[in-house]
This record gives structure tokens, C-alpha cells and sequence, in this order.
């Protein structure tokens, strides 16, 4: 027997539909909710009938085994057997994020799948592994930003088993695990949620669809089921944590903004369980109150992607200053970056034409994630192209170090840590040609203003575009890849071993660089690093040692070259 609970005060009747069986009419209580008790064990496929009208999903499904529009399917987290007991993850001062697509880092793109290249993640040093979205989500394959139904793993990836097998072998090899989780929009397509409750706002206008009402007429049963949501990852799936995209796009004026909520009932299941878990936002606001204590009228989250620094690294590298690009290109950039994690923290930004940003004054470089390459940094360039393609091999360790070396928490993009030759483009698979035709037209406008022509733009709706995303296991042996994994392997060893690498003091950090003769020296603790991003071969002078009365001791690098000492010894 199972009992079904619906939150649906907009339909005057809601009946259960079992697959096979003749539909069962729920019975209203308070509040909007809805409940009956029937014959239904694990493993049964049922939908919601409103109003007389066809069988929809479950707000809530556990499992969509048909895709969006079919029907749901009952799921008994309790019949799995973990054997991660006792299992904490690593402290996030000390980690090191590996972000990866299920359905590109290995050839089936599948949960079980990726268990294969678990090995090659210990060996190289990794700590954590995030999961791009894997929620049900339009078609076979896609990004997973366009999810529909949240509470169910995407179908094509594999089993809700899957996933959890997934989680419990990371847990195995010692690696923890970072579920990216979309409360800011649903997907265009399969999107019923409208149909039960008051799950969406015209009171905000958002980029991507209709604003989710977190603080209007019947939010608190929305707020609900976003929070529990979050819960069911953390405590069923046995997640270590959650990258929460985009949250300047979570529209809120409630006295307790909904990540503020989210948070205090984290820290509610850490007591009930026992484990720590992590909370990591994605914001382009600039704004530390997502990071600083509720006492300080912060939301407490524990740390957020630095996109300031990858901007200001990407563009010293490259020489891009196109959109938003041209708010960075100096070295003074990348310099503020290390210092302070935030470039625009008060100051005007050209890009924007106004004042962006507030001071992260008091915070710990810990609370930062700084990458060379994300998902987003790829996938919405034109053709995907990653900076292997973008750099050269030089300047690609330049950038490895700096990462590496800074302040902030590093992490790495599925593949860079051998220079994957392979794209990673935007995709998708929406099945209605009307949507698929506005994804391809909306791409190709998208890049117009970049000087693109439409004809170079890949179509995200092409399975070519898929596959050519995937990644290319068997160039990790060749060259250059194998120096490059190499290049990394050492960097990552290095910070595991130098305490100096991850105490997170942004303000120990010293820097002194040469906006014309181009190059750049920092020095954390008893490290120091030297770059020369010139064409030509020069002296580089090294940040003299801590308690010494020598002057700086200068070292001849050729062309984007980078070298990394300890008490003067060349350890890299």
C-alpha cells in the first residue's frame, strides 16, 4: 500500500491514475494538499488526472522511465544498500572540485559508466566530484539547466540505483560528491508544475521563462518544495553538497530570503545525520552577503564561484576582451583577483555602465572557487572551444598554476586536465520543432553581436554536437595531453603537500607584476612562482623570502613560461 499527497489547490478534482488499474479520486484536505491510499508498491507508474483532463507526472516524481510526459514511477529509497557508513567528506579548504557532464565524460554517458573513471580522478588528486544537472530534462540529451522534474535522476542517464551506486562508489575512493541543482527556472518543455499551485510569478521578469514565486501568494508550499528538494539529495541520494545555479536569478523580497531557508534546514539534517554538507551558489552579483554570516545579515552559504578571476585569468591569456571580457585584461586585474577574489568590488564596471560588486574584506579565499574553465566558460562560447584551443601550451600551465596556487578552491573542467582536444558545445534535444527551431535561432542571434556567422554556430539540436562533446579517453597517453595531465598531477600534488597553498589567506598573498614587459611573481608562504606571458625571453624577479636580507633573486624564463620554487629550489 502507498499513500499519495498532492499539493494542488488550483484543480477542483485530482485523481490517481495507476498504470493499468482504474484511476482512483484523491480526497481534498487543508491547505490545497490532497491524498489517498491505494495498492501501489515500488516500481509502479502512475500519474496525476486534473480535472478529468489526461494523466500528468508527479510534481515530486521520483522516476520518469518514459521522459517527461510520461508517467511517473514509485521509488523506496529505503531499498538501497550503501556501504559508505561513517563516510564525511573532505573539509572544502583542502579540496580540489572536479566538475563533469554524465552524459559526456565517458562514451555510454551513463551513471554506472562514469564509476569506470573514478581511478583516474584518485590518481589525480582530486577530492570532489560535481555532477552537472541530472534531472529529467527534454529529449535524450541536454546541459540539464532545462529540467523539469526535479526529484527524478534523467532516464537515459540510468537508474535512481545508478545514481546512488554512483555516489556510494565516489564515496568508496575517498571522493566526495557536489549535485548542481537549477531553483532559479524550470525547462520550456514538460513543465506541468503550473497546472497543480501557484509554482510561478509574472511579478519578475528573468531571463530563462517565468520567475518561480518564492515569496508571493502560496510560496510557502513552493519554498517547501525546493527545500525539500535540496533534502532529498543530501539525505536519499547521499550527496555531499549542492552547486546552486544562478541565484541572482532567484527572485525573493521575503524577510528570509529562500537561501537563507535553505541553508538553516541544511544545517538541521547535518545535526539529524551527522555529515557535513556544503552549499556553493553560483552569482553574478559580486555580493559576499550570499557567503557572510546570518549575524552579519548574510545568508551563511559556504562558498560561491569566483567568475571575477576566471575573466581576468582568461583574458590575460587569451588577449579577449570581447562582452564581458572587457572589463579585465590587465595584469593589475588578475593581481586584484588573487587579492581580493572580487576585481569589481565597488568600482565601476564599463560592461555593466554602472558600479558593481561589494568588498569580500574578512572572507577566506576558501570561500571561492577559482577555475580556468567551467561548463559555462566553454559551452557558451560559439563552437565550444576550450583553452587548450585557445592558448598555447605555455600559457595553458600558466593558467594550471595560477589556479592551482591561488588562495581560492580550485577546480577543473571534465578533460582539462590533459588539454581534451574535444569541444564541449551547447546541446540540447528538444523533441517539438517549434522549440527545437527557437534553441537554434536564439543560439545563432546569440553570437551575432561576437561577429559569428549563423553557418558557424553548431546546431544544439544535432546529435553530431553531442558526440563531438564527448570526451576522447584514448588521447590521454598522446602528446601533448600526457604532458599536460603530467603538468597537473604535479600541481595538485604540490598544494596537497604545502600547507602555505591552502591556508586561504587572500590578504598573505603577494603579488608584483609589469603590465608592459608582461610577466608576474607570487608568493604564498616559503612558494613562489614566476610567469613570463611576453613573446620574449626576460629576467623575472622572484619575491625575495620571508625573513631574508637578499634582494630579489631574478630567473630567466623563456616565452609563456611558468616555474614554481620552494626556498629556492625549482619544484615545478
Amino acid at each position: 500500500m502507498h499513500t499519495f499527497r498532492l499539493w494542488a489547490p488550483l484543480p477542483k478534482t485530482v485523481e490517481v491514475s495507476l498504470a493499468g488499474q482504474k484511476s482512483v479520486p484523491m480526497t481534498r484536505v487543508a491547505g490545497g494538499w490532497w491524498t489517498v491510499t491505494s495498492a501501489a508498491e515500488p516500481g509502479c507508474e502512475y500519474g496525476f488526472i486534473l480535472d478529468g483532463g489526461p494523466p500528468l507526472p508527479d510534481p515530486r516524481s521520483q522516476f520518469q522511465p518514459h521522459g517527461i510526459h510520461g508517467l511517473s514511477q514509485l521509488v523506496d529509497h529505503n531499498r538501497f544498500h550503501w556501504t559508505d557508513k561513517g563516510w564525511q567528506a573532505p573539509p572544502l579548504s583542502s579540496a580540489i572540485i572536479y566538475e563533469l557532464h554524465i552524459g559526456t565524460f565517458t562514451p555510454a554517458g551513463r551513471f554506472l559508466s562514469a564509476i569506470e573513471k573514478l581511478d583516474h580522478l584518485v590518481k589525480l588528486g582530486v577530492t570532489h566530484v560535481e555532477l552537472m544537472p541530472v534531472t529529467e530534462f527534454s529529449g535524450h540529451h541536454n546541459w540539464g539547466y532545462d529540467g523539469v522534474d526535479l526529484f527524478a535522476p534523467h532516464h537515459a542517464y540510468g537508474s535512481s540505483n545508478d545514481l546512488k551506486k554512483l555516489v556510494d562508489a565516489c564515496h568508496a575512493r575517498g571522493l566526495a560528491v557536489i549535485l548542481d541543482v537549477v531553483y532559479n527556472h524550470l525547462g520550456p518543455t514538460g513543465n506541468y508544475l503550473a497546472r497543480y499551485a501557484p509554482y510561478f510569478t509574472t511579478r519578475y521578469a528573468p531571463t530563462w521563462g517565468a520567475a518561480i514565486n518564492y515569496d508571493g501568494a502560496g510560496s510557502d508550499e513552493v519554498r517547501r518544495f525546493f527545500c525539500d528538494n535540496a533534502l532529498m539529495w543530501l539525505r536519499d541520494y547521499h550527496f555531499d553538497g549542492l552547486r546552486l545555479d544562478a541565484v541572482h536569478a532567484i527572485f525573493d523580497s521575503s524577510a528570509v530570503h529562500f537561501l537563507e531557508q535553505l541553508k538553516c534546514e541544511v544545517e538541521r539534517l547535518e545535526t539529524e545525520l551527522g555529515r557535513h554538507f556544503v552549499l556553493i551558489p553560483e552569482s553574478d552579483l559580486n555580493d559576499p552577503r550570499l557567503l557572510r554570516s546570518r549575524e552579519q545579515g548574510g545568508y551563511q552559504l559556504d562558498a560561491q564561484w569566483s567568475d571575477d578571476f576566471h575573466h581576468a585569468l582568461h583574458s590575460v591569456l587569451t588577449g579577449e576582451r570581447n562582452g564581458y571580457y572587457s572589463d579585465f585584461g590587465g595584469l593589475s586585474d588578475l593581481a586584484g583577483a588573487l587579492r581580493h577574489a572580487f576585481v569589481y568590488a565597488g568600482k565601476y564596471s564599463p560592461h555593466r555602465q554602472r558600479v558593481h560588486g561589494r568588498s569580500t574584506e574578512g572572507l577566506s579565499g576558501h570561500r571561492f572557487l577559482g577555475y580556468l574553465q567551467n561548463h559555462d566558460q566553454i559551452g557558451n562560447r560559439a563552437k565550444g572551444e576550450r583553452s587548450a584551443r585557445l592558448m598555447s601550451l605555455g600559457r595553458l600551465k600558466i593558467g594550471a598554476a595560477l589556479v592551482l596556487m591561488s588562495p581560492f578552491v580550485p577546480m577543473i573542467f571534465q578533460g582539462e586536465e590533459w588539454g581534451a582536444s574535444t569541444p564541449f558545445i551547447f546541446f540540447t534535444d528538444h523533441q517539438e520543432p517549434e522549440l527545437a527551431g527557437a534553441v537554434r535561432a536564439g543560439r545563432c542571434q546569440e553570437f551575432a553581436a561576437f561577429g559569428w556567422k549563423p553557418e558557424e554556430v553548431p546546431d544544439p539540436q544535432a546529435r553530431e554536437t553531442f558526440d563531438r562533446s564527448k570526451l576522447a579517453w584514448g588521447e590521454i597517453s598522446q602528446a601533448p595531453h600526457a604532458e599536460i595531465l603530467e603538468w597537473y598531477q604535479k600541481l595538485i600534488r604540490l598544494r596537497h603537500a604545502e600547507p602555505d597553498l591552502t591556508d586561504g589567506c587572500m590578504g598573505d598573498v603577494q603579488i608584483r607584476f609589469d603590465e608592459q614587459k608582461h610577466w608576474l611573481t607570487l608568493k604564498r608562504g616559503a612558494i613562489r612562482l614566476a610567469c613570463n606571458l611576453s613573446a620574449q625571453p626576460q629576467a623575472v624577479p622572484l619575491i625575495a623570502e620571508q625573513g631574508t636580507e637578499t634582494s630579489d633573486r631574478t630567473v630567466h624564463l623563456p616565452p609563456d613560461c611558468v616555474c614554481i620554487f620552494k626556498h629556492g629550489i625549482q619544484v615545478a
